[in-house]
């Protein structure tokens, strides 16, 4: 078994994190609009510190980002030039509703997106969109609360339903919401989620939680009977745990952390709630706001594939006192040390990926898709403005070679590899541009400085050719 000839290869982006543009063609503002770069950051995106309006104080890198609003034709031009046949997006839902609770959707932002499809399949690139990849119209926070609110679940089922007719003919694959589990992590960033002092933000969570696994499977529903031919995926952000010793309590402490991560994916992939996940919300005083219907729309509207971020593993240990740790995606992890790491701290492990794989595919016994995989790092130009990221070109390497075990020695079900920043875009971590992903450079600084300028880099040229030999040529 080897990769098959189909098999798609290509880049991700998010609407956010690229776009820009935030008051263009009726665009309304949304949460991550919001986060500013800075140390507040983190504390916004978790909903601990309450910011619903712009503030002068601060620098707020998504409003322009990297302009792609503007850039799109060029930056679809260098993708196709890579030889990408699938190209991972996602909708600024305040494009499609400027409040989110509109009659009616803004066709100006409609437009927007039927021409970046369009463009796509000029070149032969298959759109793979999210729906909702931490976007949430701010207007909608504000009047509901974001996902606390069940009235959420109707103006979701809006967009998916207007995106799924408009767009009929140009998209057929579709992720509902991005990394859905960060819920639990960064919740006004997942899900427009601020807390009040007095509010149990457990049940605050899993309110919003089971909210969007009904629109989930409310827009899987409309989605396969708008197109019978539409592919709908859920998407995590994973990376196994390893215990930190074979210590059996370690071990346990890995197998209930990845529980955490796989929760709601469950949900999504099987259609109902997992008993570890009900025992847990029973031993927390937890309920679950099932309205008529629930159980049975999640049981009969289950997803077409498993897409996931891999960018690490982390180390559990069921010892609470350990604090020696490292950055990764979102969330701190306990140090490996048999691990590098980046500059950001995080680790760098390449066989997790094949671990992940083989974990899922045997979970879930359906088809999977990696949306996010990517390297973090300061790229700087030489002295002729080109730059030399071996460093990621050997992350990337590394990574996709264990990929491939995963299909051609284990037989996992794999569609296709879209590597995370495909174009040097805002960091959703940091909001810093200084941590740039892509196989493209942007000429733009964190403090928002800069031409806009692209350049390729050394690993645009070694991606092309890892495309064209369908993942044969690495070296």
């Amino acid at each position: 078994m080897s990769l098959p000839e189909h098999f798609f290869w290509g880049g991700a982006t998010a609407a956010n994190q690229c776009e820009g543009g935030y008051r263009e063609g009726k665009r309304g503002i949304a949460n991550i609009d919001l986060l500013p770069i800075g140390e507040e950051r983190f504390a916004v995106a978790s909903g601990k510190v309450k910011k619903l309006e712009f503030d002068d104080k601060y620098f707020y890198p998504a409003q322009n980002a990297i302009d792609f609003y503007h850039h799109y034709k060029e930056d679809i031009a260098l993708f196709a030039e890579m030889g990408f046949n699938v190209y991972r997006m996602s909708i600024s839902w305040t494009r499609i509703f400027p409040n989110g609770d509109e009659e009616q959707p803004n066709e100006e932002g409609l437009l927007f997106y039927e021409n970046i499809f369009l463009e796509c399949r000029k070149y032969g690139i298959e759109p793979l969109v999210t729906i909702s990849h931490f976007d949430c119209p701010i207007e909608l926070v504000k009047k509901y609360g974001g996902w606390k609110n069940r009235k959420m679940i109707s103006f979701y089922e809006k967009l998916a339903t207007t995106l799924f007719t408009r767009f009929k003919d140009l998209v057929t694959y579709w992720i509902t919401f991005n990394e859905i589990n960060m819920i639990y992590h960064l919740p006004f960033c997942a899900a427009g989620i601020y807390f009040e002092e007095e509010e149990n933000q457990k049940q605050v969570i899993a309110n919003a939680a089971h909210y969007e696994l009904v629109a989930s499977a409310l827009a899987t529903k409309i989605g396969h009977k708008i197109n019978p031919q539409n592919n709908i995926g859920c998407m995590l952000a994973a990376g196994p745990y390893y215990p930190e010793s074979c210590r059996p309590e370690d071990y346990w402490q890995a197998v209930c952390d990845d529980r955490d991560g796989y929760s709601l994916i469950d949900v999504q992939v099987r259609g109902n709630y997992p008993n570890y996940l009900l025992k847990k919300y029973q031993r927390e005083g937890i309920h679950i706001p099932f309205a008529e219907g629930d159980k049975e729309l999640l049981q009969k509207n289950t997803v077409d594939f498993v897409s996931f971020s891999y960018y690490n593993s982390r180390v559990s240990s069921a010892d609470t006192s350990k604090k020696d740790t490292t950055e990764g995606n979102v969330f701190p992890t306990l140090v490996n040390p048999y691990l590098k790491v980046s500059d950001w701290g995080w680790p760098i492990d390449p066989l997790g990926l094949r671990i992940t794989l083989n974990v899922l595919y045997d979970r879930y016994q359906k088809p999977l898709f990696i949306v996010e995989n990517g390297f973090g790092a300061e790229d700087i130009p030489n002295e002729k403005g080109f730059i030399e990221d071996d460093y990621r070109i050997n992350y990337l390497k590394s990574h996709i070679k264990e990929m491939i075990k995963a299909v051609e020695e284990d037989g996992v079900e794999l569609w296709g590899y879209t590597s995370w920043g495909c174009i040097d875009l805002i960091s959703n971590g940091t909001g810093e541009m200084r941590k740039r992903y892509g196989f493209i450079y942007v000429d733009r600084n964190n403090k928002g400085e800069g031409s806009f300028k692209r350049l390729k880099k050394k690993s645009f040229y070694w991606y092309k050719r890892v495309i064209a030999s369908n993942g044969k040529e690495l070296d």
